[in-house]
């Protein structure tokens, strides 16, 4: 594990490691001048893209990814809390990804991306438009967050109180939300990551 933060990042060899998760946090993505670490993380993510080894990127990861192909990252209008069901594309139904239709995945940002030219849209969401993407079979990238485990999501619940009053999100209510769309989250982003990592085998 490795927190970008501290200047790590710019160590890193991009051809090293057989995969490469880049989760999400608190910063923009076009926060490069506050956060001047982003622009190591740019540089490696695209390195890594560019000798075509496997990446895969989760919410800031996924707009940091877009980011270091050219597209544009920005505020969204409002944060998207909450689970929103995924549209899948036509290249979507044949990725990984297609095992989250149906299913409410876990929305927790409040800023997005164009997508790159050379990226694949996989999903969408009625609140943003590209929610998924793929570049070739080694890299995916996703808007939303199948990492989150019960217990994730109680710790962000208890570590939330600011912006839930923020944006009248009763915590109570989130958490009853969680209850009912968890375990098949779960179960669908489980499904997801398996075939993406048996798809980089072969």
């Amino acid at each position: 594990m490795i927190d970008a933060a501290h200047g790590e990042v710019a160590e890193l060899d991009p051809e090293d490691g057989d995969l490469v998760i880049v989760l999400g946090g608190e910063v923009g993505a076009y926060e490069t001048d506050a956060h001047p670490f982003l622009l190591d993380e740019l540089r490696y993510i695209r390195a890594r893209i560019d000798v075509h080894r496997p990446i895969f990127g989760v919410c800031l990861g996924a707009q940091l990814m877009a980011g270091s192909l050219g597209g544009r990252n920005y505020k969204g209008e409002k944060p998207d809390l909450g689970y929103q069901d995924i549209r899948l594309t036509e290249a979507g139904l044949a990725s990984p990804v297609r095992h989250v239709a149906g299913v409410g995945m876990l929305e927790w940002h409040g800023d997005h991306y164009t997508l790159p030219e050379d990226a694949t849209l996989l999903g969408s969401s009625s609140a943003y438009p590209n929610e998924a993407f793929a570049i070739g079979d080694f890299a995916l990238a996703v808007q939303f967050h199948p990492e989150v485990t019960d217990e994730m999501h109680e710790v962000w619940t208890l570590n939330s109180d600011e912006l839930f009053a923020e944006e009248g999100v009763d915590a109570d209510e989130w958490r009853s939300l969680g209850r009912e769309h968890q375990p098949a989250m779960q179960v669908a982003s489980r499904a997801m990551f398996s075939e993406y990592l048996d798809g980089l085998d072969r």
